[in-house]
């Protein structure tokens, strides 16, 4: 019977109050990451540059767990804006230009009026 396992990651400004990720399986449960840059931790400006750190710091957390973005089965993303979903689509594009993940976006308010965008995934690890 497989165990919950704890991703461990060093990002900038990571919320001590989360696991970056959690792994069940061949499963891999991402957190919400924001806008910040995934080494200094400061926000970006704009959404794209948010999308493209937010998106960075997926990357990172799902290859500590073992896997790629070719293997993200599904994104929920907040935006705070409706008005950013085009930009925020142009930049995510970039990340997952083919074989797309099932998606959600979603209109919301998130802890911060800094931050403009929060993406989770969950992602397989292939056998």
């Amino acid at each position: 019977m497989p165990k919950k396992e704890v991703i461990q990651v060093n990002l900038g400004a990571a919320n001590p109050n989360l696991s970056p990720a959690t792994r069940f399986g061949n499963l891999v449960f991402v957190a919400g990451q924001t806008g910040r840059h995934p080494v200094s931790g400061e926000v970006g400006k704009g959404v794209r540059e948010q999308t493209n750190y937010a998106l960075q710091r997926v990357k990172t957390i799902l290859e500590a767990a073992g896997t790629f973005l070719d293997n993200v089965l599904t994104v929920t993303t907040h935006l705070t804006k409706r008005e950013d979903l085009a930009d925020y689509n142009e930049e995510y594009a970039k990340f997952f230009p083919t074989n797309k993940p099932a998606r959600t976006t979603v209109e919301v308010m998130l802890n911060s009026p800094d931050l403009l965008v929060e993406i989770t995934v969950t992602a397989c690890i292939p056998d």
